[in-house]
Parts: structure tokens; C-alpha cells; sequence
């Protein structure tokens, strides 16, 4: 009786046997969000686009390079964009069939398509069809400011493996205290430097809860959010009201640069800024270089995602993870401190209305990258500035909806536009040492 002998396989036939078959997980989201926006688009856009021509003001009499104005027509961009969007809506569910996601290039350019779509329907359907695109961008750009400053602290403290849930609070102590030292010395800079050292204490707080006593990292920042707040508001009532002079304080003055400031557009937004504004481009630019290209970016971002790994080839990560922290609330109080010596006149309660938790958005809208979250920053500040110049413009949107405008772009880039971000892994895990 014959027995058949199974025929030998060569090693690279019996490793490819047993590996393992590669499962890839589809994410749905972005495919269905850009479909129903892109429908949303050929309806409202396309389908319901103005009669009247939008226009688009560039240059001011008084400019030294003065271009032409822009004109669009909103049923013709109304139904070239609507395509657009519906041609990438169709990409989108093809590329997450064969990849399972979206890239992110697909999901940016749709925005943007989205974003000028709308633009020119609204501005068309206004009583007032011209708007002043440079002020549109120059505004945007002011309102995001503390919003990149909150973005950066949580990126540093973030990277290091704690979860700043404080930064909302980090920004509103900087306010306060930059007023009232501002007032009383009558310095601009003094009161750059208590804002700096407030946001430092509230982070020292935060620290010191999160990592030496191990209490939940989420809860100690609300807590620390809540007492500032509260703080700030009880001592705004009875100290800064009845004429007392502590809140008055002096502003930065713009430094105009010469010439670059006259650039249409990008010349008000680079060149002619407060110290602030120069600062805040400084930072971002630093804090990636420091992130990514040095050997202390290396060790905060080894803490933040393996802390047992770090501690082993010799780095301390508790004092990694302080430090980090302390940095981010140093950058958030200068955050803090262009609401008072900057932006108004004064400080009042709660003025920073949230935007320490768009700020958080950002970091993760971001992908914890400073340039990204740099970007994010502005898409919120550019949704806030269109509240307020569509409002003026006498739009048919209620107001009501501009009013959520801001918190609806937030919702729907953390909820996954441009796919799931990973944080780092040990974010939010208290590390002790064996």
C-alpha cells in the first residue's frame, strides 16, 4: 500500500502559509460626512446660488500695491465647486475601500472647496455683496492667536504623557494677571511676565497633582479650570470694579515693518504685528524644530510614548514630564496675556470664553505636530471671524447658526475629516518607577 508523500515547499512558500492574512480596518466616517456635505453643497450652492455677483476687496485706497477686485459668480463657482466636492466624495469611498481611510490631501482640498463654496453663496445672498477679503484673514489671524499659543502648552505637556485639560484656565489666569500687574506698574512688560509666571503656577498645580500624587490627569484640569474661573470672577467683582485703577492696563503697540507690511493680504498678517504676533510665530516654528530635530524633543516624545522604555536608557521622566508642563503653562500665560494687553481693554469675566477647549481641539485636530495644530488654529479663529463679518454684512444664515459656527467646526474636525489621530500612548498614564 502507497502513502503520498506531501511535495517539500521551499522556506519562502511555507512563511508566506503562515503569516498571518493582513485584516484592514475601514473607517466609514469621512466618506459619509464628506457625502452628505458635498450634497448639502449641490443643494444649497449650486441649486439655490444668488443672482448677485460676490466680490472679493483686496487693496485699500491708501495701499501702496493696490490689485483688482475679485468677482465671482455664484451660480457658475456654485456648481463647479458642488462637482468638485462630489467628485472627491466619490474618491473618498473608493480610496477607504481599498486603504481604509482617506488621505489627508482628499480631505483638505474638500474643505477648502467647501469654504469658498460657501463663502461665495453667502456673500451673494448678503444685503452688502462686498467684503474685505484682507480684513476677512488679517481678523482671523488675530482671533486665533491665543488659541495657537493654548495649542502649543498642550502639545508640550501632551508629548510628555500628561493630558493639559487646564489650559482654558492656564489662559484665563495669564489674562487676569497680566490686567491688574499691567495697571499697577503701568508696564506692558511686567505684565507679559506675571501673565507668563500665572500660567506657570496653574501648570505647577497640575503637575504636581498629575504626577507626584497620581490623581487622574482629566479631573485635576477641570478641577484647576473651575477654580480659576471661579477665582478670577470673585476677584473681578471685588477688587477690579468701583474705579480702582487695577484694570486699566497699557497695550503692546503694533511694530510695522516696512514696505513687507504693504504685501496684499499676507503683509498686514507677517508684518505688522504686536510682539505677541511675532512671538507666536517664533514659537511654533521653535517648538517643531525642538520637537523633531533635537535630543530633548527625542527624550520628551520617548517619555510621552514608552516612559518605561526612556527611564531605562537613563532619562528621568518625571522631571522630563515637569518641565514640559511648567514650558506649557509659560507659553499659555503669554496666550492669556494677549486678551488684556493686546486684544481689549480691559479684563472681564470668563473672557476667554472657552477657547482653551478649541485650543485642545486643535492639538488633536492637529495630530499633536505644532505646525498642524498651527493650521487648526487658524481654521477656528477664521469660523469665529466669520461670525462676526457675515453678521455685519446682513447674511440670510440666522444668526443663531453663526453663533455655533465655531463650536461646529470644531465638532466636526476632532470627529474625524481627516481620519482617526493617535495620540501619544502613555498620555494620561501615571508613570512609577519600580
Amino acid at each position: 500500500m502507497s502513502t503520498a508523500v506531501p511535495a517539500r515547499q521551499s522556506p519562502a512558500v511555507r512563511l508566506e502559509a503562515a503569516a498571518p492574512e493582513q485584516v484592514v480596518v475601514r473607517h466609514w466616517t469621512t466618506p459619509i460626512v464628506l457625502s452628505l456635505l458635498a450634497l448639502l453643497a449641490l443643494g444649497l450652492f449650486a441649486l439655490g446660488a444668488p443672482s448677485e455677483t460676490a466680490t472679493f476687496r483686496i487693496s485699500s485706497p491708501g495701499d501702496a500695491v493696490a490689485l483688482p477686485d475679485l468677482k465671482a459668480d455664484p451660480v457658475l463657482w456654485g456648481w463647479l465647486l458642488a462637482v468638485l466636492m462630489l467628485v472627491l466624495a466619490v474618491l473618498a469611498w473608493f480610496t477607504t475601500l481599498r486603504t481604509g481611510r482617506v488621505p489627508g490631501w482628499l480631505s483638505g482640498v474638500f474643505a477648502v472647496a467647501f469654504v469658498a463654496a460657501f463663502l461665495i453663496w453667502v456673500i451673494g445672498s448678503a444685503d452688502n455683496t462686498t467684503v474685505f477679503l484682507t480684513g476677512l484673514v488679517a481678523g482671523s489671524f488675530a482671533l486665533a492667536v491665543p488659541l495657537i499659543f493654548g495649542s502649543m502648552a498642550g502639545i508640550l505637556a501632551e508629548r510628555s504623557g500628561v493630558v493639559n485639560i487646564a489650559i482654558e484656565g492656564q489662559l484665563l489666569s495669564g489674562a487676569f494677571t497680566a490686567a491688574v500687574v499691567g495697571s499697577l506698574t503701568g508696564s506692558v512688560w511686567a505684565g507679559l511676565v506675571a501673565a507668563i509666571l500665572s500660567g506657570v503656577l496653574v501648570s505647577w498645580l497640575l503637575a504636581v497633582f498629575s504626577i507626584k500624587y497620581l490623581v487622574n490627569q482629566v479631573i485635576v484640569g477641570v478641577v484647576l479650570n473651575v477654580l480659576v474661573a471661579g477665582l478670577t470672577s470673585f476677584l473681578f467683582s471685588t477688587v477690579l470694579t468701583g474705579g480702582s485703577g487695577l484694570n486699566r492696563p497699557p497695550h503692546f503697540q503694533d511694530i510695522r515693518i516696512p514696505f513687507l507690511a504693504d504685501i496684499p493680504i499676507l503683509g498686514p498678517i507677517l508684518f505688522d504685528q504686536t510682539i505677541l504676533g511675532y512671538g507666536m510665530y517664533l514659537i511654533v516654528g521653535l517648538l517643531w524644530f525642538a520637537l523633531f530635530r533635537t535630543r530633548w524633543g527625542l527624550r520628551v516624545r520617548a517619555v510621552g510614548e514608552h516612559p518605561k522604555a526612556a527611564d531605562t536608557v537613563g532619562i528621568d521622566v518625571n522631571r522630563t514630564r515637569y518641565l514640559s508642563v511648567l514650558l506649557g503653562g509659560a507659553v499659555a500665560g503669554m496666550g492669556g496675556a494677549f486678551f488684556t494687553l493686546v486684544a481689549s481693554s480691559s479684563f472681564s469675566k470668563e473672557m476667554t470664553a472657552g477657547q482653551g477647549f478649541i485650543a485642545l481641539a486643535a492639538v488633536i485636530f492637529g495630530r499633536w505636530n505644532p505646525t498642524g495644530a498651527f493650521f487648526a488654529a487658524l481654521l477656528f479663529g477664521f469660523a469665529t471671524n466669520m461670525q462676526y463679518v457675515l453678521a455685519i454684512l446682513g447674511t440670510p444664515v440666522p444668526s443663531q447658526f453663526m453663533a455655533m459656527l465655531p463650536y461646529l467646526v470644531t465638532v466636526f474636525a476632532v470627529a474625524g475629516l481627516v481620519g482617526r489621530s493617535r495620540g501619544p500612548a502613555a498620555s494620561g498614564v501615571p508613570y512609577v518607577k519600580e
